[in-house]
């Protein structure tokens, strides 16, 4: 099976589902390690720790995700 390029719009649209799915995850990474962290086993801390490194990290993801898209669109108008 061969792989297609991505539609420059759908693209756009994971880009942007990405990126706002990396501030989701950060939220709830800083509300379980920060905040609600004396409430939560060890193991859910480390979890909500982690989170805290995986958030920013789709975000950046998708704000490049984001950038070519919009190149691309820009490209073809």
């Amino acid at each position: 099976m061969l792989m297609q390029p991505l539609d420059s719009h759908r693209l756009l649209f994971i880009a942007n589902l990405s990126m706002v799915m990396g501030v989701l995850l950060l939220l709830l990474g800083i509300a379980g390690a920060y905040v609600f962290d004396d409430h939560l086993q060890l193991g859910a801390v480390v979890a909500s720790h982690a989170l805290v490194i995986l958030g920013p990290t789709a975000l950046k993801i998708g704000y490049v995700m984001r950038l070519l898209a919009q190149r691309q669109l820009a490209l073809v108008a």
